[in-house]
């Protein structure tokens, strides 16, 4: 495993996408991002959106499971709790949990907020972001009692429970922080339990958008 790696700030004045887990989301939402917005794909969201720019995952058992993913040719980030089970993977920048509540403005950190989604809005942040696209944030579980878009991770199955007393109360400090540092987040992920942000519907939320080539970071 590689030291600490400091996040650099690829894209100044952008909007970014993150792409969480939740049941909501779906290829056709990802497919409207591509060329619109950069992107990135938390945990197994990059098999929905393989052109990410950015693959984010915390957990290192994620990594261990996917083989360090070696398809995806963006960059490959997870938080230092990885250290030392991902040295296989040389490849998976590391950055410092810097604790659980509110925004770190260390490139080199990222607060968790208990959640993968969280730490990526963060990570965002540090490459440049102005404006945020929430996709697959939905923090709760559907009609159906799926808690991810392709069901659930069979290993370490995710309580509904979690998203109301465990994610979601970390946001409302996250939200102030960036509003601070006038960061726009819009949360256009359909039924979303997540309201601290605004939530808008992702056509809308595309249309000021400026086009730009597609594709991931080349290493």
């Amino acid at each position: 495993m590689p030291a600490p790696w400091s996040v650099p700030r690829l894209w100044p004045g952008s909007t970014i996408a993150c792409l969480g887990g939740g049941p909501s989301l779906s290829r056709h939402q990802v497919d409207r991002l591509r060329g619109r917005a950069r992107v990135i794909a938390v945990n197994d969201a990059y098999r929905l959106a393989p052109w990410a720019e950015v693959l984010y995952a915390c957990d290192w058992r994620w990594w261990l499971k996917h083989g360090g993913v070696p398809g995806f040719e963006g960059l490959k980030v997870t938080l230092s709790n990885s250290r030392g089970h991902l040295d296989a993977y040389p490849d998976i920048e590391v950055v410092e949990n810097t604790g659980t509540e509110g925004l770190e403005r260390d490139p080199g950190g990222l607060r968790t907020g208990r959640n993968g989604g969280y730490q990526a809005i963060n990570l965002a942040v540090h490459l440049g972001a102005k404006r945020i696209l929430l996709l697959g944030y939905d923090m709760k579980a559907d009609a159906a009692g799926r808690t991810h878009w392709f069901g659930d991770h069979t290993d370490w199955p995710t309580r509904a429970s979690v998203f109301s007393g465990v994610m979601l109360p970390q946001f409302a400090r996250l939200a102030t922080e960036l509003e601070a540092l006038g960061v726009a987040v819009v949360n256009c992920t359909p039924g979303s339990a997540l309201d601290v942000f605004a939530k808008v519907p992702l056509e809308q939320a595309l249309a000021d958008c400026l086009q730009h080539p597609a594709g991931p970071l080349r290493r």
